[in-house]
């Protein structure tokens, strides 16, 4: 792949952000796994510049699989529409759900913020100014995955097929949760979950453990659980964070280097009795499994 002028820069400038989080020694190290230039005499003192002034010559080739070590795939990137209903770094699902069950929607809502999910509830999200479809629209379009609350009467609402069928256009994973109705038409073939006598809190972690199976979303809701190890504020929330991370499925070496860039620089997770151990053990464990695939 030949990059542009402007790609390089944007290629550049995500890679100097992503690394620029690092220490100084993991930082090196990475450059140099990569055959690109380390500095002993740098003057600055922000570490995202030091990356980026390092890889500005790198080729084309090298600086794509760097992007991808970083969990950077240049090209794939979801539109550049970043509405302040998702919380930055976290799984985005889109919650479809008839109005009168919206209190319900939104303990839903609540309880995934636990597992690194940032739910999109209409009534919950959208502000009375703003205009429902616009904004309804945009979450369609930037969200991972969908969850169908199947609620009697469901299917009488004049938003709820037409969001399913956004859905389907974009080829994402659907749940559809039965509370009374049963999946049929097009999302009869849809994974479903039984939701009848179920807690919002009993939900969540069956989506959870959902996503953290499914081709199609192991890998983001692995990025948005250590997305969430990362900026754990307690010990409490370390342990519950490593919990969730020892559930996942999928890894990469570009999680690796997040989740012991955090290990580092937090000490909420390198002193939470256990998590440090914990995490090299899972890390071990996944990155001998890739290596055997």
């Amino acid at each position: 792949m030949t990059l542009t002028p402007s790609d390089r820069i944007h290629l550049i400038k995500e890679i100097g952000h992503r690394l620029g989080t690092a220490e100084w020694a993991l930082i090196d190290l990475t450059l140099r796994q990569f055959d690109l230039p380390t500095g002993h005499n740098w003057a600055g003192n922000k570490l995202s510049a030091y990356v980026m002034k390092m890889i500005e010559e790198g080729d084309d080739d090298v600086l794509l699989a760097l992007g991808r070590h970083l969990g950077y795939e240049f090209g794939t990137e979801r539109p550049q529409i970043e509405p302040s209903f998702w919380i930055k770094g976290y799984f985005r699902l889109f919650v479809s759900h008839l109005a009168e069950h919206r209190k319900f929607a939104g303990e839903i809502q609540n309880e995934l913020i636990e597992f690194g999910v940032s739910s999109f509830v209409a009534h919950n999200a959208i502000e009375p100014t703003r205009e429902w479809q616009d904004e309804i629209e945009v979450a369609l379009a930037t969200c991972d995955s969908m969850l169908v609350l199947l609620h009697p009467n469901f299917h009488q609402s004049q938003w709820t097929d037409q969001e399913i069928g956004y859905a389907m256009g974009r080829q994402l994973l659907i749940v559809a949760a039965r509370l009374g109705a049963d999946p049929h038409g097009f999302i009869g073939r849809f994974q479903a979950i039984e939701g009848n006598g179920k807690t919002a809190t009993a939900l969540a972690v069956e989506l959870f453990d959902i996503l953290c199976q499914h081709r199609q979303t192991r890998k983001r809701i692995s990025e948005a659980v250590v997305e969430c190890f990362k900026q754990s504020h307690n010990y409490t929330g370390a342990k519950k964070n490593m919990n969730l991370i020892e559930k996942l499925n999928y890894w990469d070496s570009s999680l690796s280097f997040h989740a012991r860039s955090a290990l580092k620089s937090n000490s909420q997770i390198s002193e939470a009795w256990s998590v440090p151990w914990r995490l090299n053990q899972f890390i071990e464990r996944m990155e001998k499994d890739i290596s055997t695939d």
